[in-house]
């Protein structure tokens, strides 16, 4: 196959199946994994493809996750249970962290009773579904606010957080990958998550069984910086099992 034979078919194979790897890629054609990575990048910078750490996702695919609108309309049913089960891990007096993902939304109603506790938030909805609670303080760092997730993104207004001792955090993704841990589809998003993982003493993820195995544009926590992963039962079991193998607990609801 010639060159642009091998890069159309990488362009058909983005569209009809939504994500290709790099290995799998090289796989397929029958040619080196640094013979793929050239040619995602020269398809990328014709605007035909949006790499991602070890492939590559459709143009516009990222943006139209990003929308919390449409997330808190998606899988209403499974971030519930999500929610309800990791609304246990969150005692009296604590400080958590909640990112500006719709499932960590939904934990917030099943926190509410909590008694003297500090919500830490760059959400703007998660802030404000707070808002006339005596008994938990609400903490935000600063940044620019982000529209489409109605969240403050800079990693420069994390200085305030130092002075807090974080029990947990809840971390929304696009997906978790062995090779890429949690992804994120915003880099401004991931960047503001990276060092939020390394301030929490607990680190865990909530995400529904469609997310394992997906890819997004940036990577923001390793599988080895994760504590703990709340996901739905149809979660694939030979994803979960190598998880768990890294010393990783996996709750299925």
């Amino acid at each position: 196959m010639y060159l642009e034979e091998r890069r159309q078919t990488i362009v058909d194979l983005i569209q009809d199946e939504g994500r290709v790897s790099v290995s799998n890629l090289s796989d397929r054609f029958g040619v080196s994994e640094v013979t793929i990575r050239a040619d995602l990048k020269a398809l990328a910078d014709q605007g035909h493809l949006l790499r991602t750490h070890g492939g590559a996702i459709p143009i516009g695919y990222g943006l139209q996750e990003l929308s919390l609108t449409r997330r808190r309309q998606q899988r209403i049913a499974e971030k519930a249970r999500i929610a309800s089960a990791a609304a246990a891990f969150v005692g009296d007096g604590e400080a958590v962290f909640l990112d500006s993902s719709s499932t960590a939304l939904a934990i917030v109603d099943h926190i509410k009773q909590r008694r003297d506790l500090t919500v830490i938030t760059n959400s703007l909805v998660v802030a404000q579904e707070m808002l006339g609670l005596p008994n938990v303080s609400v903490v935000m760092p600063g940044g620019t606010l982000h529209h489409d997730t109605a969240s403050l993104i800079d990693a420069g207004g994390l200085a305030l957080l130092e002075r807090y001792h974080i029990a947990r955090g809840f971390f929304g993704a696009h997906g978790l990958t062995l090779e890429d841990g949690l992804t994120d589809v915003s880099e401004p998003e991931a960047n503001l998550k990276r060092p939020l993982v390394q301030m929490c003493y607990e680190v865990i993820a909530v995400l529904d069984d469609t997310k394992w195995g997906r890819a997004g544009v940036a990577s923001f926590a390793w599988v080895r910086d994760i504590d703990r992963v709340i996901t739905t039962g149809d979660a694939p079991e030979t994803l979960v099992s190598a998880v768990r193998a890294r010393n990783v607990d996996v709750v299925l609801v």
